[in-house]
């Protein structure tokens, strides 16, 4: 099989999993250049991976051999590299959030779509065993009709992690913990019982934390179907406890607690899916396997080759950002106190 010339433009703490991910996929894919313009963390990636690297982002943007490119970069950043990439004829894997705002994301998606590239985004909780098992089961009405849901993200963050440039910030991130820490699982969460609507919502920042987006998040909200759901995120949890998804059937209950699952049919039987590792809930950020980074990639480097859209595609994003975006203008509204509103409104 040909193997696919990527790029890598970004190799912050992101690119840990990402640089394992493409150590195991090296049947599949062949990295040109990784970029960075840090001189330690280009010199970084090399060493512990072996991959070329550079800090002119623009070598790997002008590679004509380079057809795709991995943007770990902060989200600030995604619509203007992402579009030079697209113009470059490139196709794009994107961390998430796609940007820092809906409209900048949708500029982002119809980019891909004006150059007829394809656009996936790392919202790696999909391709766990336990969220592909859940998915199954739910597709297949084994559960039952969804008579209602719940999420909590019950996480932590040292304030020491918001005091670094540009953390907790809407110029470079966008938000704060619904964004970018509960996102994978309420995209998880959004694709499973397809949340159509936010009911209400309060965003706030705890005590615990100084910074200037949000640090707890809890929503009620509707169902297609009708039926409710809640939501809860933080990262004013100390120590951190792995996420959580509780589904209610009418056939039975659903658990997906971290990367395990547990269903538990009214019948009578029962069946589950074990995990190992941790899922970055605490201090430590990155604690987690990469194996779910691995068929993420996997699956765009064979959506490239089958001419189809990743399974994370630009409009998955897109809809988990909408809803996101939505909740937090519901949540600001009742969660900051009038003097931070001003600095607290989403840029766009």
């Amino acid at each position: 099989m040909t193997k696919l010339p990527i790029g890598i433009i970004g190799l912050g703490p992101a690119s840990l999993p990402h640089g394992k991910s493409l150590v195991d996929l090296q049947d599949k894919v062949e990295v040109r250049l990784a970029a960075a313009r840090s001189p330690d963390r280009a010199r970084a990636f090399e060493n512990r991976f072996g991959f070329p690297t550079t800090t002119d982002l623009d070598a790997v943007i002008n590679d004509p051999e380079i057809q795709a490119v991995i943007l770990l970069t902060p989200p600030s950043a995604h619509l203007e590299l992402g579009e030079r990439c697209f113009a470059a004829g490139k196709h794009l894997l994107v961390e998430k959030p796609l940007e820092v705002s809906l409209a900048r994301a949708t500029r982002l998606v119809e980019a891909g779509r004006r150059y007829r590239r394809r656009l996936g985004v790392v919202l790696q909780h999909r391709f766990r065993a336990a969220s592909k098992r859940a998915s199954e089961i739910i597709r297949e009405g084994s559960l039952g009709a969804i008579a209602a849901a719940s999420m909590t993200v019950p996480w932590w963050r040292p304030q020491s992690y918001y005091d670094e440039p540009g953390r907790g910030t809407f110029a470079r991130d966008g938000g704060g913990v619904l964004l970018t820490q509960a996102i994978h699982t309420f995209d998880l969460f959004r694709s499973l019982v397809d949340v159509a609507q936010v009911t209400s919502a309060v965003a706030t920042t705890t005590s615990l934390h100084r910074m200037e987006t949000e640090d707890f998040v809890t929503a009620l909200l509707r169902l297609r179907t009708g039926a409710p759901a809640t939501l809860m995120a933080t990262t004013a949890f100390y120590p951190g406890h792995p996420e959580k998804i509780d589904i209610i059937g009418r056939l039975g209950t659903m658990t997906i607690n971290g990367a395990a699952l547990q269903v538990t049919y009214i019948e009578g039987h029962s069946e589950a899916v074990a995990s190992e590792g941790g899922t970055g809930s605490g201090a430590s950020i990155m604690d987690f396997p990469h194996d779910a980074h691995r068929a993420l990639i996997s699956d765009f480097v064979d959506a490239l080759a089958q001419d189809r859209d990743p399974l994370v595609s630009g409009e998955e994003a897109l809809e988990t950002q909408r809803l996101i975006e939505e909740i937090i203008k519901v949540g600001l509204a009742t969660g900051f106190s009038e003097d931070r509103s001003a600095r607290a409104a989403p840029i766009t």
